[in-house]
C-alpha cells in the first residue's frame, strides 16, 4: 500500500479497478479542513491524465509491475519490434503506445519491458542514448558566442540542440529524460 505522504513522481498505483501513474502532487492544507492532496494521474492503458484531489492519509494498492530486459530489433512503418533476451520472445508496439521514447530507439539497444498482470506497458529507455548525427548546418570560425546552439538531426529523426563544433557524422550522447544534448562521444 502507498499513502500520500509516500507519493513519488512516476509512481504506478491501482485507483478504480485501473493502473495509474502520478505525473504530479501538492500537498494543501486549508485554513480549517483536513490536508488533502491534489494529484495528477495518467492512465497507463488508456493515456488520458485527470487531475483529483484525496483527503491526506488515503492508501491506495502499489501497482506491482514486472521489468523484464528486451532488445530493439527494427520499426516497421509504425510498429516498432522487440524480443525478450531471456525467452526470445517477440512482440511489437505501436509509435502511439511508445510516445516520446520512439524518437531514441536505434537498432539492437538493450531496455527494460514494463508489464503488468502479463500485458506490456511500455518500456524503459537508459538514462543517456548515443546517436550518430546525420544532418546539422556546419559551425563557423566567427561564431564565438558563448553557448551557442544550432538544431542537429540524429539518425532516428530527434532533433536536438547541440554546440557548434558538433558536426554530420559526430555520435552525441543525449539524456533521455529532457530530450537535451550531453557530451560528443
Amino acid at each position: 500500500m502507498i499513502s500520500t505522504g509516500e507519493l513519488k513522481k512516476g509512481v504506478a498505483i491501482e485507483l478504480d479497478g485501473e493502473l495509474w501513474q502520478i505525473l504530479d502532487y501538492h500537498h494543501i492544507k486549508m485554513g480549517r479542513g483536513s490536508a488533502q492532496v491534489r494529484i495528477t494521474l495518467r492512465n497507463i492503458k488508456r493515456g488520458q491524465t485527470v487531475e483529483r484531489s484525496f483527503q491526506a492519509g488515503t492508501k491506495w494498492p502499489r501497482a506491482s509491475m514486472e521489468k523484464r530486459p528486451v532488445q530493439f530489433l527494427y520499426r516497421d512503418g509504425g510498429d516498432h519490434h522487440f524480443m525478450d533476451t531471456d525467452t526470445y520472445d517477440q512482440f511489437h508496439m505501436t509509435e502511439a503506445e511508445l510516445g516520446d521514447t520512439a524518437r531514441y530507439l536505434k537498432d539492437g539497444m538493450t531496455l527494460d519491458r514494463t508489464s503488468y498482470q502479463g500485458e506490456t506497458i511500455g518500456v524503459e529507455l537508459p538514462v543517456t542514448v548515443d546517436l550518430a548525427v546525420t544532418d546539422t548546418e556546419p559551425g563557423f570560425a566567427g561564431d564565438t558566442q558563448s553557448g551557442a546552439r544550432k538544431p542537429a538531426t540524429t539518425e532516428t529523426g530527434l532533433v536536438v540542440q547541440v554546440p557548434i563544433f558538433v558536426e554530420t557524422g559526430d555520435t552525441i550522447r543525449i539524456d533521455t529524460r529532457t530530450g537535451e544534448y550531453q557530451t560528443r562521444v
